[in-house]
């Protein structure tokens, strides 16, 4: 789940959400959505910021998540 995946990233890197939210250029609520899994498509800009701002690759941000088929 994309949510689990940004936000043990940005733990394990040691930054703040609003941190996070300046290094990719996104705002603060933006990433809030994000990890609370409150924002479900958001655009491969924003993630591709958040991938830069974290030191990973888009693929390795992506990884392992999916759309619910429910």
């Amino acid at each position: 789940m994309l949510a689990k995946k940004v936000k043990e990233l940005r733990k394990k890197k040691g930054i703040s959400q609003d941190k996070l939210a300046r290094e990719a250029n996104v705002s603060y609520n933006t990433i809030v959505k994000i990890e609370t899994g409150g924002s479900k498509n958001p655009t491969v800009l924003t993630l591709a910021g958040i991938a830069k701002a974290l030191g990973v690759s888009l693929d390795d941000l992506a990884k392992g998540c999916s759309k619910d088929t429910k």
